[in-house]
């Protein structure tokens, strides 16, 4: 699941023209590590709804890809 994972951040982040990730780090923030915007993050959450059927901000905001993790386990 956390390759597929960083496969879909790197999607999103490839669109922007960003730095890749090589492997996940749980406590790197969306938004303050990786530049995730509101738009970004959107795409994040229909990219994972699609694969997983599970809304990552259910249970709240989420900031660190650990919590993302979390929503899909």
């Amino acid at each position: 699941m956390e390759e597929k994972l960083l496969g879909i951040i790197n999607q999103v982040l490839d669109k922007q023209n960003a730095r890749q990730l090589t492997n996940l780090d749980g406590e790197l923030s969306l938004r303050d590590d990786l530049g995730f915007d509101s738009l970004m993050l959107a795409e994040l959450t229909v990219k994972l709804e699609d694969i997983y059927d599970v809304d990552i901000f259910e249970n709240g905001p989420v900031d660190k890809i650990q919590q993302v993790i979390n929503s899909l386990a």
